[in-house]
């Protein structure tokens, strides 16, 4: 087949919690990381030169190796550079859904599409763990995209332990147009302030173990305890976000204030969200909080968990 239509889905974290420092500069993390049904759709050709072309209709996404989809599909035309000159150049288009630099992993799920959807159109026959090797040199997040559903992520966020699925919950999202939030600064800067609670490696792993408080979240998605994970919702990151970005801040107050599961900021931020049991319990919660902020730069989502990563389009 010459061209395939791939479903990207976006990406929450119920969970982040930051452990320490890695030899390798990234921090050693423990994550409960989330598909939604909020998501990018991917079309994939072949065309007819030794090229590498890239189409959005997004004004804010680079269509050079400034984009995760084109290093995806740059790093696959090097891995098997005679599948790549047998079968030629292809062209990617990006129809973007996910909020751009919003913490939920649109590059990444974009990659991760362009990786799934070369491994068909070129016949490579990789398993889904290659894949996830290929996706782990492009960015921390990758992995995750490409297999999705609900899982327990560690390491830098690569390493994955697929948890069961979690049923019957709508997420509403909230993000500022004008508002992004720097990943490395947020990172950077929780090193600065937390660096002096981190686990050190001459700790050893069974004190490193004893630190992550993942598990009872972790507990509550296997005893499918709805109400218990809204109120186990955790991230580090926000210690640093939120004195820093007061709308961010606000925003997840206002959220608070309804009759919700649960609210968090996703990732480094951000974009900010609310657990509820249902669409009717969505609608509400998005109306009354849009009311409350009155901000016109303010966008809103409404989604429900998505069981899978990337698929192909029907």
């Amino acid at each position: 087949m010459r061209s395939y239509s791939l479903i990207a889905p976006a990406k929450i974290n119920l969970y982040l919690e930051i452990i320490g420092d890695r030899p390798d500069g990234y921090h050693e993390l423990a994550m409960v990381l989330q598909s939604i049904n909020l998501a990018d759709k991917i079309d994939i050709r072949a065309i007819g030169i030794e090229t590498i072309i890239v189409k959005c209709d997004h004004p804010q996404v680079p269509p050079d190796a400034g984009n995760l989809a084109y290093r995806a599909a740059s790093l696959l035309s090097k891995q098997f550079p005679d599948i790549f000159a047998r079968y030629g150049g292809i062209e990617i288009t990006i129809h973007k859904h996910i909020p751009v630099a919003a913490g939920l992993a649109g590059g990444s799920t974009n990659a991760a599409a362009v990786l799934v959807g070369l491994d068909l159109m070129w016949e490579l026959g990789l398993t889904q763990r290659e894949l996830q090797e290929l996706g782990a040199q492009l960015g921390s997040d990758v992995p995750f995209c490409i297999s999705g559903g609900t899982a327990l992520a560690t390491g830098r966020g690569e390493i994955l332990s697929p948890l069961p699925n979690v049923e019957g919950l709508y997420v509403v999202l909230a993000k500022y147009k004008n508002l992004s939030v720097s990943t490395p600064w947020a990172y950077r800067t929780y090193r600065q302030e937390f660096g002096h609670t981190y686990v050190s490696e001459s700790s050893g792993q069974e004190s490193s173990r004893e630190r992550v408080h993942s598990g009872p979240i972790v507990s509550a998605i296997a005893h499918h305890n709805n109400s218990e994970i809204g109120k186990l919702l955790h991230n580090d990151l926000e210690k640093i976000v939120l004195p820093e970005y007061p709308q961010i801040l606000k925003l997840r107050e206002a959220f608070a204030s309804q009759n919700i599961l649960g609210t968090m900021m996703s990732g480094s931020g951000p974009t900010v969200f609310a657990l509820t049991e249902s669409q009717a319990q969505a609608e509400s919660v998005q109306a009354a909080v849009k009311a409350t902020m009155a901000d016109p730069e303010l966008d809103f989502w409404i989604a429900t968990f998505n069981p899978n990563g990337i698929a192909i389009a029907h």
